[in-house]
């Protein structure tokens, strides 16, 4: 098969391709530049403009040599027959394909996908797979963004996991980062004004989404999906940051996004998705395109206010941004009304934040809004990048936390790791060269100062400090990790069960606050109690039948009272819980 070569370079005289040892005039078509040759699958090549150094393509599907290196030519094979799936509501499953095995790679992730189908999971949401400077990174400082991490194994790998997940009833998500580039590798501004100055975000300059020449800046991002979700196969993107994508056009990136999404969809006959990270706390951001001024026609965002609520809650952490949760009133609030910043005082931010959500709305439900108790940012972005049930705490806590939000109305997203309780860490690290790395590590050791943290912090740029990160898959036999397994198990089995319908409304879950310490939900077809504390807690009007009963912690049932004597929760089913589902 061959291909042909065009590239964006609007402000130089002169574009050649270096193929092969040879160096070959491209033809100028406006600001376009055409190789007139095609070229084949697996053939190498670099850029050079106006005689300047060789560069990489800046839409290169494919750097095995890194960021720096050549591009070589790859043409993505058919994807493998596939009806799709509606992911809103699914059980989705956060991993970075770098430490989920000990190889690290596509092919190894694939040997695990049974494990999540045997759990429960419905959808892997992968974290970024765009090339990044070195071997190992979280992906958020990828350059090459079409192209995939050669470390991980490359497009052709990826593709062979993409149908490997599908084959397997799973669908596959990819998170992408389009607020920024990384600063290592980055070599778009030599090519045209893909950045706007005018618009800087915390990582450098924002994208150039409303600058001069934007549009063919905005088409280069909107190929990119393309390319995923079509070309390649996947089911859903989960957009990084979004409240960073600053866009000031007539129609913003994310509309003009998600409209394009809805076509392709049609066109190719299975559901696709758009997920947004947004700290804007606005339900605009799920709303279709053109019902509200500023709906953005996302199909799902993540909603860090439950995360925060249910961390805080069991955890009793309530620095930082945690300074507004805590108490089981807040907990109730997140559960009840999406967002607990809605338009009130944010004591973090220093400012009113956020919108009501319209409960009874039909452009959203429930399920539009992703909910979790760990990601890798909740986790990475600590000191040492512990996680939930780190540092001694009670298991009980943990497994009460998360049957709240796995039998929540929301969409929920487990961690990788996360459903046996991993003792694994996810600290942050990266692999930049000799004049960025030290800045990172140095930075990284000033931020945590600031916060009074007096313990070591983990190098971000040492190996060792990735290697920590890697799941230890063996460990799930021991048992106190088996018995977390096993609780994860039963939730998502209860899950499987209840009422597919009514229960997305968010007007269909209450939350009660029985104490300080303690809360009881219910959902149709599930009532689940939860305590925090070593104070007991009797809940009355329970079904007195252990058929219908799964509990963490020391519990009692009496009559039609159920008693709760330390941290954990009781969960209670219309239908009856399986025998399979026992803990």
């Amino acid at each position: 098969m061959t291909n042909q070569l065009t590239v964006w370079a609007p402000a130089v005289t002169k574009v050649q391709t270096l193929l092969d040892g040879d160096l070959l005039n491209m033809t100028r078509a406006g600001g376009w530049w055409t190789l007139p040759r095609p070229v084949k699958a697996g053939q190498r090549y670099q850029f050079v403009l106006d005689g300047g150094d060789p560069l990489p393509d800046p839409r290169s599907r494919y750097q095995p040599e890194g960021v720096d290196g050549p591009s070589q030519v790859y043409i993505p094979s058919k994807p493998a027959p596939w009806e799709g799936m509606d992911l809103k509501g699914r059980v989705l499953y956060e991993m970075h394909i770098g430490t989920f095995t000990e190889q690290g790679t596509f092919t190894a992730a694939i040997d695990r996908l049974d494990d999540l189908v045997e759990l429960g999971v419905e959808a892997v949401e992968v974290m970024p797979v765009a090339q990044i400077p070195g071997t190992r990174g979280w992906g958020y400082d990828g350059v090459d963004l079409y192209a995939t991490q050669n470390t991980y194994g490359g497009p052709a790998s990826f593709q062979q996991f993409i149908d490997a997940a599908h084959a397997k009833g799973l669908g596959v998500i990819l998170d992408v980062v389009y607020n920024h580039l990384g600063p290592e590798g980055n070599y778009l501004a030599e090519f045209g004004p893909y950045f706007n100055h005018h618009h800087p975000t915390p990582w450098g300059d924002a994208v150039n989404f409303d600058g001069n020449d934007n549009l063919p800046v905005r088409q280069f991002v909107i190929d990119n999906a393309h390319q995923w979700l079509v070309e390649y196969g996947v089911d859903g993107l989960r957009l990084d940051a979004v409240h960073a994508l600053v866009d000031d056009s007539e129609t913003h990136i994310l509309a003009e996004l998600s409209t394009k999404v809805a076509e392709w969809s049609t066109q190719i006959g299975r559901p696709l998705t758009l997920i947004a990270e947004s700290d804007l706390n606005q339900a605009d951001m799920v709303t279709p395109v053109g019902v509200t001024e500023g709906s953005r026609g996302m199909t799902m965002q993540w909603d860090d206010d439950i995360h925060h609520s249910l961390h805080a809650f069991f955890t009793g952490e309530t620095d930082g941004y945690y300074s507004d949760f805590g108490s089981a009133e807040t907990l109730a609030k997140a559960f009840t009304s999406v967002f607990v910043h809605d338009g009130g005082w944010s004591s973090f931010r220093e400012q009113n934040w956020g919108a009501p959500v319209d409960v009874s709305s039909a452009s959203y439900d429930a399920t539009s809004f992703v909910s979790f108790i760990q990601d890798h940012d909740q986790i990475g972005n600590r000191a040492v990048g512990d996680r939930l049930g780190h540092n001694g705490a009670d298991p009980n806590l943990q497994a009460a936390a998360a049957a709240l939000y796995l039998l929540g109305p929301f969409t929920p997203m487990i961690f990788m790791g996360e459903e046996w309780a991993a003792s694994t860490p996810f600290p942050f690290f990266s692999d930049l060269g000799p004049d960025l790395g030290p800045l990172i590590t140095a930075g990284r050791r000033q931020e945590f100062q600031k916060m009074a943290w007096h313990g070591a912090i983990p190098d971000p740029q040492a190996m060792m400090t990735f290697r920590s990160a890697r799941l230890k898959w063996d460990e799930r036999h021991d048992p106190e990790h088996a018995r977390m397994l096993g609780w994860y198990r039963t939730l998502l089995g209860i899950r499987a069960s209840l009422p597919p319908h009514v229960a997305h409304s968010l007007t269909a879950t209450t939350m009660t606050v029985i104490s300080p310490d303690a809360v009881v939900m219910r959902r149709p077809g599930v009532i689940v109690v939860a305590n925090r504390s070593d104070a007991p807690v009797t809940v009355a009007g329970l079904v007195d039948d252990p058929a219908h009963t799964v509990a963490r912690g020391s519990c009692d049932v009496e009559d039609s009272s159920i008693t709760l004597r330390g941290p954990g929760c009781v969960v209670q089913t219309d239908l009856g819980i399986h025998a399979q589902w026992a803990v």
